[in-house]
């Protein structure tokens, strides 16, 4: 802390206020805030730093957010997060972050399209002649196993990217808004889902030495910094259309993929 300059301090004091809006109204601008970091910070050590807040606004998400959950995604995407999560760790004691950081940017890129083609091709959907009671069965089966393949596979993404860049909100963000979430559906399945993830995380960071007591101390000063963004984004949900909501995750989440790949 001692070799950080004002200038560092006021980086990452704006970061820990992006951290608790994010959790409370904007989902997606924590990954500005791990650019921040990884400016002011060495990248690893950004990662464990940003960590702690990152569970001090979850645990405020919760308390504001905790009775809107949708508890079946949850128990879908859990196990296969501690897969991405576990993968994500060996990546990191193995390889260095730059070329991940990169594809995990594409893929979220990738994400962004397949979501709002979704969402275009359910409007089309809407308007077509209704089908027969077989067909309608035919669909609804499809539907249930794509959902599991599609829980799936961004749980996988999530925990790699959450681990690896603390990057998984977008991956999530993709996934409710495909869900087709409201606002306060939206946050409280996220605060429990990152709460979760956050902490199994924590044993592997402190395990690979990106938190430590240097750290810790940092945290200690930046923490009422999360708690008054997380108070102004709770003021601001309450404010916010569904649509603008969108808008701002999709634009949020291109940022995000943007910095990722190009940084």
């Amino acid at each position: 802390m001692s070799a950080l300059s004002p200038l560092d301090i006021s980086f990452l004091g704006l970061a820990a206020l992006l951290v608790g809006l994010s959790k409370t109204a904007l989902p997606g601008a924590g990954t500005v805030a791990v650019a921040l970091f990884a400016a002011v910070l060495p990248a690893k050590q950004s990662t464990g730093a940003l960590l702690v807040l990152l569970i001090l606004g979850d645990l405020f998400a919760v308390w504001t957010y905790h009775a809107h959950a949708d508890w079946a995604t949850l128990r879908r995407m859990v196990p296969t997060v501690i897969v991405g999560i576990l993968a994500g760790t060996f990546f990191l004691a193995a390889a260095s972050d730059g070329t991940v950081r990169r594809a995990i940017g594409v893929i979220i890129l990738l994400l962004v399209a397949v979501t709002l083609a979704r969402r275009a091709a359910a409007t089309r959907g809407r308007d077509r002649s209704r089908f027969n009671a077989a067909e309608r069965t035919d669909r609804a089966t499809d539907r249930r196993w794509r959902r599991q393949i599609e829980t799936g596979s961004y749980g996988i993404l999530a925990g790699f990217t959450t681990m690896v860049a603390n990057a998984g909100g977008p991956v999530t963000s993709m996934y409710f808004l495909a869900a087709r979430f409201s606002i306060n559906q939206f946050l409280g399945t996220a605060a429990w889902f990152f709460l979760a993830v956050n902490l199994a995380k924590a044993p592997f960071s402190v395990s690979l030495g990106l938190i430590s007591l240097e750290s810790l101390r940092l945290d200690l000063l930046l923490a009422p910094v999360v708690v008054v963004g997380a108070l102004i984004g709770r003021s601001l949900a309450r404010r916010i259309d569904q649509r603008l909501f969108d808008r701002l995750v999709i634009a949020l989440t291109l940022v995000s993929a943007t910095y990722l790949i190009v940084q």
